[in-house]
């Protein structure tokens, strides 16, 4: 189905940083698969996992429990401070999905509604597209699933007022990842800590994009010293291996009874292998404080082009805004040059590589993106 513009490049193989197409010609990926490869393509820790893990054990239905299971989410919870409970999923929007059925269970009848902000990117099933702060999304898919509304983002003030006895819930990303590398103000998420908690309300944080080392802490929120209710992640989690899970506080989590909700595949046994490999992995390598340091690199080398006029983000997620040069073209041709990134605004970059990145790789990325501005 035509659901994404005509493929420019078939990749068959990678290592690392690099890809390597159909020609036998290398790339240096600088998007990770949208955040997801966050080891590096082929990680031989994660690819023996797997391996092992297909000829343990493949699936048994969540009906039962599983070794990678139990530990991978108690892994996860280790890294949100702990006391919490995990659901496994199969992908970002459909943690978002639980996230939100969780809210309407806990709030009640009559008080599902959750609010978000504009700019925002939750995914694109019906409830977690309607989730998302981009109103030009939502056109072709009227009528939406109803229990939704949004504010200006960073705005207390209009968070204020959306909120009415309806509202069970507020759902944040600390960076706006699709909606163009928008890093929240920690005052703002500490003053939307202070709300929920004096309306009643869960804080619900999609980490999806941000979560696991990739703004230069575990987790985006932890920037801003705020403990939220609910968080989601995905993309980093399985290094391409699809895998989502939300956690919730324990006592939210317990809302949720059997039957509430389900997954036939979420966390199952070869995907959860993968996430307790990416979580050792990322453990030993101390993942943030790379991401922190070659984000820093990175930064310093995209500020000294002329054509990047500024740049934005945390640790590996950023973004650089360019003097009003059309940002999808220039991705167009720096893949052609030989660099994976992407145009997230019309005027701006993203950069998301592997969190394993060399000061080197950064260095040969920036002097392709260079030669390409030229």
């Amino acid at each position: 189905m035509t659901t994404y513009p005509p493929a420019q490049v078939t990749f068959v193989r990678g290592a690392g940083t690099e890809l390597w197409d159909d020609t036998d010609k290398r790339y240096l990926d600088f998007l990770g698969g949208l955040a997801v490869v966050s080891l590096g393509h082929a990680h031989p820790v994660v690819a023996d996992a797997l391996c092992e893990q297909a000829r343990t054990l493949l699936h048994v239905s969540n009906l039962f429990a599983t070794v990678p299971g139990r530990q991978a989410a108690a892994a996860l919870d280790r890294l949100l401070g702990g006391g919490g409970k995990v659901f496994f999923a199969n992908s970002g929007a459909e943690a978002n999905e639980a996230a939100i059925k969780l809210a309407r269970k806990w709030g009640g009848h009559g008080r599902h509604g959750v609010v978000s902000a504009y700019g925002s990117f939750h995914g694109r099933t019906l409830a977690t597209l309607h989730a998302t702060g981009q109103p030009e999304k939502h056109e072709t898919f009227q009528p939406l699933p109803e229990g939704f509304r949004h504010v200006a983002w960073g705005d207390l003030e209009d968070l204020e007022r959306a909120i009415d006895p309806t509202v069970a819930a507020v759902l944040l990303e600390p960076v706006q990842g699709e909606g163009g590398v928008n890093v929240a103000e920690a005052d703002y998420f500490q003053g939307v800590r202070a709300l929920c908690d004096e309306r009643g309300l869960l804080f619900m944080v999609d980490e999806v994009q941000t979560g696991l080392g990739r703004t230069g802490r575990w987790f985006g929120h932890q920037h801003f010293d705020v403990l939220p209710d609910v968080v989601t992640m995905a993309k980093a989690l399985g290094n391409g291996v699809p895998i989502g899970a939300c956690w919730a506080r324990e006592e939210v989590a317990d809302a949720f009874q059997p039957g509430d909700h389900a997954t036939t595949y979420g966390g199952q046994p070869l995907a959860a292998s993968a996430a307790r490999a990416v979580l050792a992995v990322m453990e030993a390598e101390d993942v943030p404080s790379r991401a922190r340091d070659a984000g820093a690199h990175l930064t310093e080398r995209l500020l000294a082009l002329d054509a990047v006029t500024d740049v934005r983000g945390l640790g590996l997620l950023l973004a650089a805004e360019l003097d009003g040069r059309d940002a999808r073209q220039v991705a167009a041709d720096c893949l052609a040059a030989g660099l994976v990134v992407n145009g997230v605004t019309p005027t701006a970059l993203r950069f998301a590589p592997p969190l394993l990145v060399t000061h080197d790789e950064i260095d040969e990325a920036v002097s392709i993106l260079s030669e390409v501005l030229s």
